[in-house]
């Protein structure tokens, strides 16, 4: 019988008097991580049931613009590699990496 293992990904979220997150924390013992602080955060879930994906975006009030635009093109490109391994639509992801390049070269990412 194979032992079934459990793992555990923490999100801790510290609001102002506004609820305005002011500093966000996470932590995944399985990978070595304990409180790391993170000026974003975006999550999304699947609910099979209902065929929708659910989602948690924040970020601290002090997170740079600068940083939330090469933040965004970072999780573009990232959901983009994710979609190929999980259709192996390669179509499809050469047309989200052009619009990653596209993004990239609107918000004047490249150094």
């Amino acid at each position: 019988m194979t032992k079934l293992h459990t793992s555990e990904i923490t999100l801790k979220v510290r609001l102002d008097e506004n609820r305005v997150p002011e500093r966000l924390t996470w932590s995944a013992e399985d990978g070595g991580i304990n409180n790391e602080e993170a000026k974003a955060m975006l999550l999304s879930v699947w609910d099979s049931k209902n065929k929708e994906s659910l989602k948690i975006d924040l970020w601290t009030k002090d997170m740079p613009i600068d940083e939330m635009k090469m933040f965004f093109h970072q999780t573009l490109v990232s959901l983009s590699d994710t979609f190929m391994k999980a259709t192996q639509d390669e179509k499809m992801t050469a047309t989200m990496k052009d619009f990653c390049a596209y993004f990239e070269e609107k918000m004047a990412l490249k150094e």
